[in-house]
């Protein structure tokens, strides 16, 4: 009878023993938190090849730089989101779909899972038509493909990661390019109007200058990940600076060399699988790295001020990136909607004064900003009354993050921070689609260039509160 009671025991305490161990390692596969980056480069193989960024139409014949979809996939256990930074001026919806689509084939991850946006590169080959430029129908093509692909491998590269986040921050680079101006200092809008009481980029110390139109936003928002033994795997950065410019295309702009001297820095560059670096683009709509109340600098060689803010930035960032605390047993969270806003535009009258203009253009050729903007009138003509925008609001562990299709004016973009529940929040821009500049209502009532009505400035006046509230719902459902 001892025997049999012994034997009973002994049973029962495996048994317990066996479940206790189910029961951690279930534990611990709930806590294990996964990710995988790829740099998928997005170089064009042919040449030559149109160039967005301009108002008259630019052929690159080569790369300066490689160009890259610099993709990061995330799985907390129960789900997984995919993070991709482009190097693009901007990038249409209908591309951004596409390439969705295909990676949804490739990696059974859900369409609406996946947040792909540009960095605003002004020397990137062009898919989305603005002023004189037209999309490069096979680039299209390429680069929905090679997204695709980025966003796969990412995904094949998953391995047990932690995370952690912070916030640093760099003033020294950002200036506000709008700039309110002395009564009659500006000329006449590029539809003979005289209402813009300020200007853009108007020139250094220019005696006309009052004060500049809105604030800048310094911070830089980073999401770290690190492999269990510490190893770098990938750093996701977030600032608010158009883009920095002065090179021939191609180039990456300054996001690129950012993307490979923070990897430098953390003696991440020759990480196996590789480091990944990315800068995305915040709200940058009304952000530049030019003091115009200051004197001209001296002329720079080409590429030099790129270098000078990519360095700036990530010297900024390294302290903050190393402090930052990884952990693992995470969670993702996801919220989109699309909302319909209405288009700006031209009337009857406006859009007959649009065409003799063009018709009169000497040459055939639209040189002046009346003939460039003429063309965007007729062309906007045949827009829907109203269009649909994508937004989204997602929460990885306690940082929020909320992506807008359009150029974001820096205001939008520190009331969406201030307001939101999930602290630190950041705001990538030009994501899941393009929509143009995002003027709040009062800076639309000041005008300037942002402002003027054209494939690139188009939404209604109060488009920024009725999007302002919409992402501060997702956020709210995201945070719970």
């Amino acid at each position: 009878m001892h025997a049999y009671r012994l034997a009973v025991w002994l049973v029962l305490t495996c048994t317990g023993v066996w479940m206790l161990t189910q029961l951690r390692a279930e534990a611990d596969d709930a806590k294990l938190f996964r990710a995988g980056a790829f740099a998928q480069d997005i170089t064009p193989t042919k040449f030559p090849i149109s160039v967005n960024g301009g108002m008259q139409d630019r052929q690159a014949m080569a790369a300066h730089d490689r160009l890259h979809a610099r993709c990061l996939v995330l799985d907390d256990g129960k789900a997984q989101l995919a993070l991709v930074v482009c190097d693009s001026c901007m990038i249409p919806r209908e591309l951004l779909d596409e390439a969705k689509r295909q990676a949804a084939q490739a990696t059974t991850m859900p369409v609406d899972r996946m947040l792909i946006s540009a960095t605003h590169t002004h020397t990137a080959p062009a898919v989305a038509g603005l002023f004189q430029t037209d999309p490069d129908a096979d680039y299209q093509k390429f680069l929905a493909s090679r997204i695709a692909e980025g966003i796969a491998k990412a995904h094949a590269n998953l391995a047990p990661v932690k995370l952690g986040w912070g916030v640093a921050k760099d003033p020294t680079q950002l200036f506000n390019r709008r700039w309110k101006m002395k009564p009659g200092s500006i000329a006449a809008d590029p539809f003979g109007k005289l209402t813009d009481q300020v200007k853009m980029n108007p020139g250094y110390q220019n005696p006309g200058l009052v004060e500049p139109a809105g604030p800048i936003d310094p911070e830089i928002t980073l999401l770290s990940v690190q492999a269990p033994d510490t190893r770098p795997v990938a750093l996701l950065a977030n600032y608010s600076l158009h883009y920095v410019g002065g090179v021939s295309p191609l180039s990456a702009d300054y996001f690129g060399a950012f993307a490979e001297r923070i990897g430098g820095l953390l003696k991440a560059d020759q990480a196996k699988p590789p480091f990944v670096g990315i800068m995305s683009n915040a709200t940058s709509g009304d952000i530049n790295n030019v003091n115009f109340a200051g004197a001209a600098p001296g002329k720079r060689a080409e590429y030099e001020q790129i270098r000078v803010v990519s360095e700036s930035v990530a010297q900024a960032v390294l302290p903050v990136a190393r402090k930052i605390e990884h952990r693992d047993g995470l969670s993702l969270a996801v919220a989109e909607k699309e909302i319909e806003l209405a288009v700006r535009k031209p009337t009857a009258e406006e859009v007959a004064r649009a065409r003799e203009i063009v018709k009169n253009a000497k040459d055939g050729l639209l040189k002046s900003l009346p003939e460039i903007y003429a063309r965007e009138t007729i062309l906007l003509a045949d827009y829907p009354d109203k269009v649909k925008l994508k937004l989204q609001a997602l929460r990885i562990g306690e940082l929020g993050i909320v992506a807008l299709p359009c150029e974001v004016f820096v205001e939008i973009g520190l009331e969406i921070k201030k307001k939101s529940p999930l602290k630190p929040t950041c705001i990538i821009a030009l994501a899941n689609g393009y929509n143009g500049y995002l003027p709040t209502p009062e800076q639309h009532k000041l005008g300037g260039y942002e402002t003027w009505r054209a494939r690139s400035s188009y939404l209604e006046a109060d488009a920024s509160p009725k999007i302002t509230a919409t992402v501060l719902e997702l956020l709210n459902q995201v945070s719970k």
